[in-house]
């Protein structure tokens, strides 16, 4: 990626500690990460190490206790609640591995109320997600509710949802953890081309090497700094 062009994700010498009983538990000791535009990286660590703690305050929904965190050239530790939760909803969009899908809406309407709640009419809304459940090759069941669709179409949904809002950021959580492999095949190929045609950064945390081979780098967590991974 290009220096010059500004990260969509910046951590710089990022911190948590948890207070615990037993004393404080430190999670992040001072991290450093940047993801540019149309950028796929991959974060590859042991359970434990803190994956969820850096998805959570890249993601802004927890604060770090040192350092900040920059959305597209945006600092945002010192932001209120609702300043964060603006830009959350603005610039980052979420894949989960369970899909978290509003089980009483059809696959459409779950990807047109985010869009709505950031200020789209129903039609600038429908008309968008029906372009992306058609990119990802779903659009022949979004009038189907999620216990209608199987799970990778749940998760091509859940993705779909992810990109409504046309985020600078995606964070990725496992996101084909719980299908077969061919369908995680198919899936992740979606998101991928997706990533980078957008040209937004994705950050993916997963435990499937191979998948994390697919993409332009993969980092890990080693005593609370963010390192570059290393197999073996």
């Amino acid at each position: 990626m290009s220096s010059s062009s500004q990260p969509a994700l910046r951590l710089q010498k990022v911190e948590r500690v948890y207070r615990t009983a037993a004393g404080d538990l430190p999670v992040l000791r001072g991290a450093d990460l940047a993801l540019y535009p149309g950028e796929l990286v991959a974060l590859v660590a042991p359970s434990g190490a803190g994956k969820s703690t850096l998805l959570h305050l890249a993601g802004l929904l927890e604060r770090p206790d040192g350092g900040d965190v920059y959305i597209a050239g945006t600092a945002a530790g010192g932001l209120d609640d609702h300043a964060r939760t603006a830009l959350r909803r603005t610039e980052i969009g979420f894949v989960y591995q369970f899909h978290h899908l509003l089980p009483e809406f059809s696959a459409l309407e779950n990807c047109v109320i985010p869009q709505m709640i950031a200020g789209l009419s129903r039609q600038e809304a429908s008309e968008r997600a029906r372009q992306l459940l058609a990119y990802l090759r779903i659009d022949q069941r979004a009038e189907h509710r999620p216990a209608e669709l199987s799970g990778g179409e749940q998760q091509r949904v859940a993705i779909a949802r992810a990109f409504a809002n046309a985020p600078r950021l995606l964070l990725a959580d496992e996101p084909t953890g719980n299908l077969d492999p061919k369908t995680s095949d198919r899936v992740f190929e979606a998101f991928a081309t997706l990533v980078r045609e957008t040209r937004l950064a994705g950050l993916v945390a997963t435990h499937n090497l191979a998948l994390a081979a697919r993409m332009d780098r993969t980092v890990t967590l080693r005593e609370g700094l963010i390192v570059p991974y290393e197999d073996g």
